[in-house]
């Protein structure tokens, strides 16, 4: 697709001479007379670069630049100038400009300046992809992700439809982020939608636009979901959530790849991949009739279901590194770990909210817990269901699979319960056990157990 610039100037020869060169170039070239006119088309269709002149009538460069900035920050400006001073080059330039060029124009220098623009401008798009997928990582070697991680790679490179489901807070929106990230479509971001937060009344403009004066309050064009994913990927989320009038518009768009911005007559064509995600059961939906059965046929072409953390619990310890090296690094806290205990504590909690549920509580106990580790006495309830008053959990033979690990916790749970019985008192402990009263404090200490005293 070619690269679209707006020129921007008063002056008829400009535009004309500009027009002809750009177009031999292959650029697809869009002329405004005036700032107000740029203004306008920027709105009907974001240009990748803008070459803008500053004196003109009524609303000159500077200003317009400014409004442009203000409504799309990454659109590449480059300004233009017969009466140009050092003075007006760098206030552009502070105002957000990519180059200034004085007239009259050498228009080697103008292809140039728009190539590095253009560059530039690619550049930051890699950066922020790249970021992006920094933030995207599926964690765990468990069976089920390791399940779900082969699903993800065979289809993400296709372009079929896919239906992730699971409960809240398994990360739908990861595995969709992931899909698009390795698949052909990456070079674009990926366009979200939260179907449960737009309201039925504005969903025909969310998802397909508006035009102008189409309604009350739309005073400027306004390119919807649907058009800003042309060429990437849509994610339809909580799409159990949408109404059912909702649900027959998206369907017809879905099935024709093509609608009108509302107010509009102009038939917009796109490519786009959707990827939709639920926690309902949606063929129980259907049964209700809340939710259109040929809508879920048109979306559930590839399922994908996202298992709920009971069901991986050996990721916990991973996931746990992670959370608590991102919550160090965004409060600036000191790294922290999880004691083994603590550890088979919380795999053995049955987690109703899920990896989100679990990201949370590690935030509270880096914040909250004073020691480097993290103990389950510092563990709060119901994360410690099964923590005693003086001991820690009770284990079950299912949970280890050392004979070192088992050792470990029978020798914590036989202390604890031998506290119990002589009140935390340590040396009447110690002398029913048969250990020395220093080896009984050392064991007190690694296990995290409470004396009570």
């Amino acid at each position: 697709m070619a690269r679209s610039i707006l020129v921007v100037d008063d002056e008829a020869s400009i535009i004309q001479s500009l027009d002809g060169v750009l177009s031999d170039e292959g650029f697809d070239v869009q002329n405004a007379g005036n700032g107000m006119e740029a203004l306008e088309k920027i709105e009907d269709e974001i240009p990748d670069l803008v070459l803008l002149d500053i004196w003109m009538p009524d609303l000159d460069g500077i200003e317009t630049l400014v409004k442009i900035k203000e409504s799309h920050p990454h659109l590449q400006v480059v300004m233009m100038s017969g009466h140009g001073t050092i003075e007006t080059a760098v206030k552009a330039t502070k105002l957000g400009a990519y180059d200034f060029i004085e007239k009259p124009l050498s228009l080697e220098k103008v292809l140039l300046t728009i190539q590095n623009a253009l560059e530039h401008k690619r550049l930051e798009e890699e950066i922020s992809l790249l970021k992006e997928k920094g933030k995207h990582r599926i964690t765990g070697t468990s069976e089920a992700i390791r399940d779900l991680k082969a699903q993800i790679r065979i289809v993400a490179p296709t372009n079929a439809w896919v239906l992730i489901s699971g409960e809240n807070g398994t990360g739908k929106e990861l595995v969709a982020h992931t899909i698009h990230q390795l698949s052909r479509r990456s070079h674009k971001p990926m366009v979200e939608v939260n179907c449960a937060a737009i309201p039925e009344e504005l969903i025909e403009s969310e998802l397909f636009g508006h035009e102008k004066g189409a309604f009350t309050g739309a005073g400027a064009m306004k390119r919807g979901k649907f058009d800003l994913a042309h060429e990437a990927t849509l994610f339809l989320d909580e799409i159990g959530d949408m109404s059912l009038k909702a649900q027959s518009k998206t369907l017809r768009i879905l099935q024709e790849q093509k609608f009108e911005r509302v107010g509009g007559s102009k038939t917009i064509h796109v490519d786009v991949r959707v990827i939709a995600a639920t926690n309902k059961d949606l063929e129980a939906e259907i049964e209700k009739g809340t939710f259109r059965e040929d809508l879920y046929f048109r979306l559930n072409v590839i399922p994908i279901r996202v298992p709920p953390l009971r069901e991986r619990a050996e990721d916990i310890p991973e996931l746990l590194e992670e959370f608590t090296e991102e919550v160090s690094l965004n409060t600036s806290l000191p790294s922290k770990g999880f004691s083994e205990d603590a550890i088979r504590l919380l795999k053995r909690y049955h987690w109703p909210g899920n990896v989100r549920e679990l990201k949370n509580l590690v935030e509270r106990l880096v914040i909250m817990t004073s020691s480097d580790e993290i103990r389950p006495a510092d563990i709060p309830p119901p994360f410690n269901q099964g923590e005693g008053s003086h001991g820690g959990p009770e284990a079950s033979l299912e949970d280890f699979d050392t004979y070192r690990e088992a050792r470990a916790e029978f020798e914590r749970v036989f202390i604890a319960r031998k506290l119990r019985e002589f009140n935390g008192n340590v040396s009447q402990t110690a002398e029913a056990i048969g250990i020395e009263r220093s080896n009984l404090h050392k064991k007190i200490k690694a296990y995290g157990l409470d004396t009570g005293r």
